[in-house]
């Protein structure tokens, strides 16, 4: 069968046109894997974690259910951080929540690029979620520091005071909008998205502990970049005055909806 008649059976049962185009060319040569990938997004599981693979700025890096899928508006995060730093010949990053490791690895890749000498940590409290960093960062040859902790509990106290920069993409929307998101989002793990809710904001529990704890890890001239909820930036920016920050900027993203905290002493 042409690609052309391939692409019409799988739009007829059941699949978007741009997603059909996915999946052939991954299983071009693999008839039953691809009828295998069609079920699975038919049946509402996420094209990503179909393909076991995805993009992320110039990564491609692997995802499963262990982790959440990178986004385009995490990519403007690393977009956001490496802007904060970019004039700095040496860098230490921690990535707060690693997941896949999108964000870490993807500063580490343009630092490897641009000739900065960039050494990375990363950290989740989930095991399985720091399992799936250390295959990415090996699928990219890149060495990180690996820690399960949750947020900075279980960090190196000697780490205190060191981080030139933090980058963040921690749980931030409430329980109750939970129900309302999008049915794919049931294929992720929900411990990476719901936090509880705050009188600050709804969802904003985890921010708010890692916003109010993270000026003792940062390095005196160190920055803090935290993706938040849309409805959230408010609080992240008092949040952030609350914790003594000096500055405290939010910025939109691509879709003009307040998205990401920088905060510096």
């Amino acid at each position: 069968m042409d690609a052309s008649r391939a692409r019409r059976a799988l739009v007829d049962a059941g699949v978007a046109p741009h997603e059909a185009r996915w999946l052939l060319e991954e299983y071009a040569d693999d008839p039953a894997a691809l009828a295998t990938a069609v079920e699975r997004r038919r049946s509402g599981e996420p094209l990503q974690y179909v393909l076991g693979h995805w993009p992320f700025r110039d990564l491609d890096l692997v995802v499963d259910a262990r982790a959440l899928i990178p986004r385009p508006e995490t990519e403007w995060l690393v977009d956001v951080a490496w802007a904060q730093v970019r004039e700095r010949a040496t860098l230490r990053v921690l990535d707060l929540g690693c997941g896949s490791g999108a964000i870490g690895l993807a500063l580490a890749d343009e630092a490897r690029r641009r000739g900065v000498a960039l050494s990375l940590v990363a950290a989740d409290r989930s095991p399985d979620a720091l399992a799936l960093c250390a295959l990415n960062a090996a699928r990219v040859h890149l060495s990180p520091t690996l820690v399960v902790s949750t947020w900075f509990d279980d960090l190196d106290v000697a780490w205190r005071g060191t981080f030139d920069l933090v980058v963040t993409n921690p749980p931030y929307v409430s329980r109750a909008q939970w129900p309302d998101l999008a049915a794919e989002l049931a294929f992720e793990p929900v411990e990476a998205l719901v936090a509880a809710d705050t009188p600050a904001a709804a969802g904003f529990a985890d921010l708010a502990v890692i916003i109010a704890s993270v000026r003792d890890w940062l390095a005196p001239q160190g920055v803090l970049v935290a993706e938040h909820g849309a409805d959230q930036g408010d609080a992240a920016t008092r949040a952030a005055h609350d914790a003594g920050f000096t500055r405290a900027r939010d910025y939109e993203d691509l879709a003009q909806r307040p998205r990401v905290l920088v905060a510096s002493a």
